[in-house]
């Protein structure tokens, strides 16, 4: 007879949604404080990024070893631990007195939040029957994508009314939900023969990516040729390639791509990181936008963004529906055209614009980001075998990460470079114009205190000009990724992965612990 589904198993995901919600609206709960951030830490462009990029950076390189971790010595010790870990960081991030202390928090809240994430996805083949799977792992998913615009909203709401390190205390008793939930509702389980923790690879990972990663952010202020840029990019490109050789000589390796030669988890991974590309580099725009240009305030930015949660619902409702009817690469290909022209939309937005504009094309930004996203991890999801599921989420959570991570300093090397291009501080000493040519932000203050408001105007219109390049490259991002996943995603339904004969619960814990799909 078929094994008993686990009559907790739903209350269970609620808890394991509430840890991911948690790691997920701090990837952008910070994006809303940027300006603040920008006054009151005196941190330039480049910390900027470095403050957002040091949670990506840190978060995709230990991705892979935490699911590996987890897979090892159980994935609700290591969700719990994590998100310890978490709240710890998130009470240094809160006390935070300059850039570099902000950065060493945030990098903490990347190793915690790899703990979390890969986790959240691994339990599920544990909790549910196959036939449930697809929905559970789409509720996560959607979980997932929700926290992206919920964090600019809580972010703005706690910088109206509180100082900036707020952004970081509500982490706490979210966190302590979350521990509570998971100890109470989730069983434990792991895989006793997964392969040990790789240190040379783990080093090798997080090396090349914060290496690309700095290197990318240092092209607008020292150039192409600049001998550290170089060296940079070229030690990241020798570190990864190293990486792949090694891991494809190990028999079970910590990357294992061996999982990529599923064309199904392949390209789904490939269209969720895609995804996450375009959208983190409009995540790093936009607040700016609002603040800097329109002049609102933080939660007033917040609220700014919450039509694109409108359309991230509407996606999470149809999703399930649409790959029912006309499967996930139809599903993910349309989310992927709709996320473009909302993007080719909003890079058409004008010095006169205000509001109006960004309120039509944000709603379809959260509808294709829900489209493709949530279909993209729910597809890629079940086509791994429990055994598996920590190791596969870490490799599917690490390639959207590292995508995220590329978006935020591409992009934002991409707007850096073309405001300053586009700043006219004639007239200005060479101090007054190296500083306004730092930010927006910046350039306000310079504005203000040299009583010229001509460079103010001339800054917004500079912020608009790389805002509009920003999006218009990230749509035609999205155009070419809707077209490669219709050309080359499986049309079929994935197959649901069997429970592998490996897969046990933790040895002493008892029959409560054992994963419902293991039972009977």
């Amino acid at each position: 007879m078929p094994p008993v589904p686990d009559p907790r198993r739903w209350l269970a995901l609620v808890a394991v949604a509430l840890s991911v919600l948690v790691i997920s609206f701090d990837m952008t709960i910070l994006n809303v404080a940027l300006p603040t951030l920008a006054t009151q830490l005196e941190a330039t462009t480049g910390q900027l990024q470095w403050i957002v990029d040091s949670y990506t950076v840190v978060f995709a390189a230990v991705m892979l070893p935490a699911g590996l971790i987890g897979d090892r010595f159980g994935r609700r010790r290591t969700l719990t631990s994590g998100l310890a870990l978490f709240g710890l960081a998130s009470a240094v991030g809160m006390l935070a007195d300059s850039p570099g202390t902000l950065i060493a928090a945030r990098a903490a809240m990347g190793l915690a939040g790899a703990l979390v994430m890969p986790m959240s996805m691994a339990v599920i083949p544990g909790l549910f029957p196959p036939g449930e799977q697809r929905r559970a792992t789409a509720i996560l998913a959607g979980a997932l994508a929700a926290g992206m615009p919920f964090g600019p909203l809580i972010g703005g709401f706690l910088l109206q009314h509180f100082w900036w390190g707020s952004i970081f205390l509500i982490n706490l008793p979210l966190v302590a939900i979350g521990i509570t939930a998971c100890l109470l509702l989730l069983p434990e389980s792991l895989n006793p023969d997964a392969p040990r923790i790789d240190l040379v690879a783990t080093a090798l990972g997080a090396g090349g990516l914060s290496a690309l990663t700095y290197g990318i952010i240092e092209i607008p202020a020292r150039g192409w040729t600049d001998l550290l840029v170089l060296g940079m990019l070229g030690g990241s490109v020798v570190a990864l390639t190293v990486l792949v050789l090694r891991s494809r000589r190990q028999r079970s390796p910590m990357l294992d791509l061996a999982l990529l030669a599923d064309p199904t988890f392949r390209w789904s991974a490939v269209a969720a990181t895609l995804v996450s590309v375009v959208l983190f580099g409009g995540f790093f725009v936009l607040p700016q936008y609002f603040q800097n240009v329109l002049g609102a305030d933080a939660l007033g930015t917040g609220l700014r963004l919450m039509p694109l949660m409108g359309g991230l619902m509407v996606a999470a409702r149809l999703s399930d529906r649409l790959v029912a009817r006309i499967g996930p690469r139809a599903v993910i290909s349309i989310g992927l055209a709709v996320l473009a022209a909302s993007l080719l939309l909003g890079s058409t937005t004008g010095v006169e614009d205000g509001y109006g504009l960004a309120a039509v094309w944000l709603p379809l930004l959260g509808l294709g980001m829900g489209m493709s996203i949530i279909t993209a991890q729910a597809s890629a999801l079940l086509t791994l075998p429990p055994a598996r599921a920590g190791v596969g989420s870490g490799l599917m959570q690490t390639l959207r990460q590292v995508g995220g991570a590329i978006g935020v300093a591409v992009f934002g090397s991409l707007l850096a470079g073309s405001y300053r291009h586009a700043l006219d501080t004639a007239g200005l000493p060479a101090e007054a114009a190296d500083k306004a040519g730092q930010s927006v932000v910046a350039a306000d203050a310079v504005a203000t205190a040299t009583g010229n408001p001509a460079l103010a105007a001339s800054a917004h219109a500079a912020y608009i000009h790389g805002m509009t390049l920003v999006l218009l490259v990230a749509g035609v991002i999205a155009v070419l990724s809707a077209v490669l996943v219709a050309l080359r995603m499986p049309a079929a339904e994935p197959h649901t992965a069997e429970p592998a004969a490996e897969e046990a619960p933790e040895p002493g814990a008892g029959p409560a612990t054992v994963p419902a799909a293991d039972r009977g």
